[in-house]
């Protein structure tokens, strides 16, 4: 059984060879555990001896023989000015898996079980459960660890920094303000006067509804900055797909041969252009085959183009358009498409006029050979899923589904409410989805929130954070 007054220890940094390590213990015996196989090469420089936010150079020793398991740097941080309110005690040793593993085990075996080894996410959960930060805040952090790209980065260091718990308080603080009033006025009619305060509320309610809903707008941009834009290139065989993947990568990612077909299977590629992160699925050419493993490989295609955010519809130029072409027009009709007419280094056969027979989409000429008209290509994407706005600023952004799900349940609850006000129903009556939008809210921040959530949330960072 665990519990948030064990210390805790865990390697820190990544579990592969490199040239520092960290190994980092938070709790109450945090300082005197190091101090047990710590030697500092300064008298008087123990562990506990030093103060917060200092350092120590020294040996970890293994107590049984005294003999030398490393020379470490011990940094020392004391409660409550730490990442966990807790003491902490970070441990800086060379980056070998052996020796961290044996600093970790001494750390435990050689302290009368007053340490243990911590879960995945332990370290930032105390820091929520301390009251250091809100559940927005603790998630943000798995965030900014995974970003993939630089605007990603930054829009979770934003959350980090408690944008979002500041949008989401200042909500709850006007909702839970009116409420109170309310409930003070139906218990104390002779000092508070419900005479058109139901007009006024609902003024208010607008106003936070409409918070509410352009932060449930941001939701769809804020997972794709967040997981990447699933991007799947599609077209017919050999009409240049793999080698676009390759511009678009800035690396030999897929093999490119003159032969029809190459490609049999999804090919996966993150990449991050002008700050735009594209997941890219490079498929097989989609045509009528009766090779099976090509046959499979094209219903892969048309399984990733169901499930695209964009797909980059990929024309050879050079070529006429035939049956293979049609097909593939007639299904992504109605998707979010950029038509790419490559091959503009050769004679060109098909034109813009020729496409619009059947696609109603932007096309841009591309030559993947030359590596031209791409400039054009992130522009688009730019006007397509940031109205030509990608570039950070102050505004808030969901990344995170759970808190899409809560807001979207608040923007019910509040729209119910000015229903409500609006049937003229009784004050006590539409205060029931005030509080219900407050505790959705309350949700997002990790108030009213229950503790296998927590856990479930926690479960899913690296060990060590």
């Amino acid at each position: 059984m665990t519990s948030i007054s064990d210390t805790i220890a865990a390697i820190a940094t990544g579990m592969n060879q490199g040239g520092i390590g960290v190994i980092r213990v938070s709790g109450s015996e945090a300082l005197a555990a190091v101090d047990n196989i710590f030697v500092p090469k300064k008298s008087g420089k123990e562990v506990k001896n030093l103060d917060s936010y200092t350092a120590a150079y020294g040996n970890i020793i293994n107590p049984k023989d005294n003999s030398i398991v490393d020379e470490v740097i011990v940094l020392v941080m004391k409660a409550p000015s730490t990442y966990t309110r807790e003491d902490v005690v970070e441990i800086d040793c060379h980056g070998g898996m052996q020796v961290m593993k044996e600093i970790l085990h001494l750390l435990i075996s050689n302290n009368d079980n007053k340490v243990r080894l911590a879960r995945p996410g332990e370290f930032t959960e105390r820091a929520f459960l301390n009251g250091r930060i809100d559940l927005s805040q603790a998630e943000s952090v798995m965030d900014l660890i995974s970003a993939k790209s630089e605007i990603a980065a930054k829009t979770a260091l934003s959350q980090l920094k408690g944008s979002l718990k500041n949008k989401i308080t200042d909500i709850r603080k006007e909702l839970i303000h009116n409420i109170a009033f309310i409930e003070s006025a139906l218990d104390d009619p002779e000092h508070y006067s419900l005479e058109g305060f139901s007009e006024e509320l609902k003024g208010i309610l607008n106003d936070k509804l409409d918070e509410i809903n352009h932060l449930i707008q941001t939701a769809d941009n804020g997972k794709m900055m967040r997981e990447g834009i699933h991007t799947v290139i599609l077209g017919k065989p050999n009409a240049g797909k793999s080698s676009i993947l390759n511009v678009l990568a800035g690396k030999d990612r897929a093999i490119v041969t003159d032969v029809a077909g190459t490609t049999r299977d999804t090919l996966e590629e993150f990449v991050s252009i002008n700050g735009i992160p594209l997941n890219i699925i490079d498929t097989a050419g989609i045509r009528d085959t009766d090779d099976i493993v090509e046959k499979i490989g094209v219903d892969k295609s048309i399984m990733e183009m169901e499930e695209a955010d964009l797909i980059l519809y990929i024309i050879d130029s050079s070529v006429p358009l035939d049956e293979n072409d049609k097909m593939i027009m007639e299904r992504i009709k109605d998707r979010q498409v950029i038509i790419l007419s490559n091959k503009s280094d050769l004679n060109n056969v098909v034109n813009e006029q020729d496409i619009r027979k059947y696609l109603d989409h932007r096309m841009i000429e591309i030559s993947a050979k030359e590596q031209s008209g791409f400039e054009e290509l992130y522009e688009e994407l730019n006007h397509l899923f940031f109205n030509d706005k990608l570039s950070y600023n102050d505004e808030i952004f969901i990344t995170n589904e759970r808190h899409k799900a809560a807001l979207i349940n608040a923007q019910s609850s509040i729209t119910n409410a000015i229903n409500s006000i609006d049937d003229g129903m009784p004050e006590d009556f539409y205060t029931i989805d005030l509080m219900s939008a407050y505790e959705q809210l309350g949700f997002i921040i990790g108030e009213s929130v229950e503790d296998d959530l927590v856990d479930t949330i926690f479960r899913e960072f690296c060990m060590g954070k």
